[in-house]
């Protein structure tokens, strides 16, 4: 009678090898568990501070995980209501507001609008309402709005940047480039500002800043610019002194460039003459105080003309 013999030798290659990949996982484990021993002792965090913070963004995912299934399975109100709450009791409210990149903007319109419910729960803050309503604020250009859980509301500002004075007629505001208004100023505040007026006048600054642009000597000599019949300027110097441009772009600054060449030869500002008038091409009028005709000079001319006294 013949009996089986079963070899053994499959089996014991078999464990060897299970235990071979045993040490090598156990040891794996030890080296990653080491690694990230070593990242996290770099932060200045303790262990029970790392608890509680993985805590929070676990309890925190799981309320927003909430939210937005109910939120696309439809799920009414009232029950939208429980889940908030719930959140809420978690401590996942809005407490606190950081707000960044304001000078001139009141921040308190701010707080007001990110805290309109002080006790809202954070997965019920609708962020893009509120960036919205902030784009609504005169100053805002824009806004960006974050969560930074559990109980934060983070809030970058970017301000739009004053460019000139309007003057209405009733008031004075402060405008950007483009003409957006941002506040109404005080002739006490609008001192030292570029005052523009004149019909339309709040859509060419950005015009008005690359003609002043072609002359650099007399731009901070250039005090009010008025918009004339929606085609060109008249510009007044610290000196109270008028110079009226020319149509079209090309044309205004080569004037205000000549001027400014006429002036540094012969001191037209702060001298007699009240006005200058160089919308003739090659021909700049001189009005002067007490005249009743005005004086004509060439602009080519590199002194003033017979008999015209500039002191």
């Amino acid at each position: 009678m013949s009996q089986k013999i079963r070899r053994q030798g499959t089996s014991v290659r078999k464990a060897a090898a299970a235990q071979g990949k045993a040490r090598q996982v156990r040891a794996a484990r030890a080296r990653t568990g080491s690694a990230l021993d070593t990242a996290l002792s770099w932060l200045p965090f303790s262990e029970g501070q790392w608890h509680r913070i993985f805590l929070a963004m676990i309890l925190g995912g799981a309320v927003i995980l909430a939210w937005m299934v109910a939120s696309f399975a439809g799920v009414p109100a009232m029950a939208q209501q429980q889940l908030a709450a719930i959140a809420h009791d978690a401590g996942f409210e809005v407490k606190r507001v950081n707000v960044t990149g304001t000078k001139n903007l009141n921040e308190l319109k701010v707080y007001q609008l990110a805290l309109a419910d002080n006790r809202r729960a954070m997965p019920m803050v609708d962020i893009q309402a509120l960036r919205a309503k902030l784009l609504e604020l005169s100053w805002v250009q824009d806004a960006r709005v974050s969560r930074q859980l559990p109980d934060t509301l983070a809030i970058d500002i970017v301000e739009r940047k004053p460019a000139a004075v309007l003057r209405k007629a009733d008031r004075l505001v402060l405008i950007d480039a483009t003409g957006h208004e941002l506040q109404v100023v005080s002739p006490e505040r609008a001192k030292g500002k570029l005052v523009i007026a004149g019909p339309g006048a709040g859509q060419q600054v950005e015009a008005l800043a690359g003609l002043l642009g072609a002359a650099p000597a007399l731009k901070p000599q250039v005090t009010e610019a008025e918009w004339v019949g929606n085609r060109r300027w008249n510009l007044t110097f610290r000196t109270d002194q008028m110079l009226a441009l020319p149509e079209g772009d090309q044309q205004a600054a080569k004037a205000l460039m000549t001027f400014a060449r006429l002036d540094g030869v012969n001191r037209l500002l702060g001298g007699k003459v009240a006005a200058f008038d160089m919308r003739a091409p090659d021909r700049i009028y001189l009005r002067v105080p007490g005249r009743t005709d005005p004086v004509e000079q060439s602009v080519s001319a590199a002194r003033p003309a017979a008999g015209q006294e500039q002191n």
